[in-house]
């Protein structure tokens, strides 16, 4: 397929969560029981990224697995409401749910239950191959099963797309086929440091991740996959870009750094989806513009949505962005 004809369209095959959030000064200790504020929405890694995608501008398809209750009718209602093309397997289990605690510096500790998210099957991806043969990028996660991501990335890099890893949750497991297929992957900084051990790397402290030498970072990058780019996102940090030899994607340096934008955080819940659905989103909109460019995008939409609470509801859109940046 040519260029012209999947340009700027994302598919995301992922996670659709309910979220359960309470903001509270501090996150709770073992045995601790704190009181706090209560609000509940819409999340999952996939729907975050979908929806990221869809207001920064991209044609963007979801493929998920969805209870027949409550949050599957909210998340069609949502998935209309930003033009989301929904592809979504009707599953007997409940819609995937997640829990998670917010401090006031806008930390985050998140526990997930995966209902229908863990009935999401590679046969079920294949029966939306025309979706992924039409997409510029193939954008995935670790929430729902390993086999349905491999299968969704073979097919997008078969039709000649790109594929995006976002290799999170941090104890989610990805296979050597699945990183095989991966064109660029953007864990965050406890996602790269347990990505990378599984994959025979050295043990990292992901707290002590941004404050190494930057050409000691691009090998352990390297380390990580060693054929494409890989993106860690470092939180107040910016992020660190890293590239294989002979494939910096338009850059001109193999390794570089991004700095955050300036926001001022209220709730940093669903920022690196924020900033894979917007990264996907660029690269699909104008695939020949420097891969730098793309990431400073993704930096500043991410930014934005740490200035609003929740998760898919926080992502700003393409306009704000302008508005805000330029």
């Amino acid at each position: 397929m040519s260029d012209s004809a999947n340009k700027g369209r994302v598919v995301v095959v992922g996670s659709f969560n309910i979220d359960h959030v309470w903001a509270l000064p501090a996150l709770p200790r073992p045995g601790e029981t704190l009181a706090g504020t209560y609000h509940t929405g819409p999340g999952g890694k996939g729907f975050n990224q979908a929806t990221a995608a869809a207001r920064a501008g991209a044609a963007t398809a979801f493929v998920c697995a969805l209870g027949d209750d409550a949050g599957g009718r909210l998340a069609r209602e949502l998935a209309a409401g930003d033009g989301l093309d929904l592809r979504a397997l009707r599953s007997a289990e409940p819609t995937g749910t997640a829990g998670i605690y917010v401090d006031a510096d806008g930390r985050n500790t998140i526990v997930i239950g995966p209902g229908a998210n863990a009935e999401l099957s590679p046969a079920f991806v294949g029966e939306h191959a025309a979706a992924l043969d039409a997409a510029q990028v193939a954008l995935t996660q670790l929430e729902t099963p390993l086999e349905s991501a491999i299968a969704a990335f073979a097919r997008a890099r078969d039709a000649g797309g790109s594929t995006l890893l976002n290799p999170a949750p941090a104890d989610a497991v990805a296979s050597d086929a699945l990183w095989a297929l991966t064109d660029i992957a953007t864990p965050n900084e406890t996602e790269f440091c347990a990505q990378l051990q599984r994959r025979g790397g050295d043990a990292l402290d992901p707290d002590a991740l941004a404050g190494l030498d930057d050409a000691a970072l691009h090998a352990h990058c390297r380390r990580l996959l060693a054929h494409g780019s890989v993106v860690i996102t470092l939180g107040k940090s910016g992020c660190f870009v890293s590239h294989a030899n002979g494939a910096l994607r338009g850059d001109a340096q193999a390794f570089y750094r991004v700095a955050a934008a300036a926001v001022k955080a209220i709730d940093t819940t669903g920022a690196g989806d924020a900033f894979n659905g917007a990264l996907a989103a660029a690269l699909a909109r104008d695939p020949d513009a420097a891969f730098g460019e793309h990431v400073r995008y993704a930096v500043r939409f991410a930014g934005l949505s740490t200035e609003r609470a929740g998760a898919a509801a926080a992502m700003p859109s393409d306009a704000e962005l302008r508005a805000r940046f330029g």
